[in-house]
């Protein structure tokens, strides 16, 4: 399912137009700076928690030793912040049968 078939399916289940719905979906997970509910709070170092469906959460990766799969040499990846999404115990039933 793409953004526009879920805003459609949105929008037929609750009475809301294609246009509002489109909104709707844009205001909680649209990535661009600023914007998107889930995203800024992430971005604050935040999570988002819905109940039977599951957390977004940031996880911190330390600066560690690679290798260059190409020369073979060693790197260094630098540390970073990385968006997770765990499923909640319901979803993961509903999903798995």
């Amino acid at each position: 399912m793409n953004k526009t078939e879920f805003t459609k399916k949105l929008a037929s289940k609750t009475g809301l137009s294609q246009a509002k719905a489109g909104q709707v979906v844009d205001a909680v997970f649209d990535a661009a700076p600023g914007k998107g509910i889930i995203a800024v709070e992430l971005d604050a170092g935040g999570k988002v928690s819905i109940p039977g469906f599951g957390t977004f959460k940031t996880v911190h990766r330390k600066e560690r030793k690679g290798i260059n799969p190409k020369t073979k040499e060693s790197i260094t990846i630098p540390a970073k912040n990385y968006p997770v999404f765990k499923a909640g115990k319901t979803l993961r039933d509903r999903v798995s049968k």
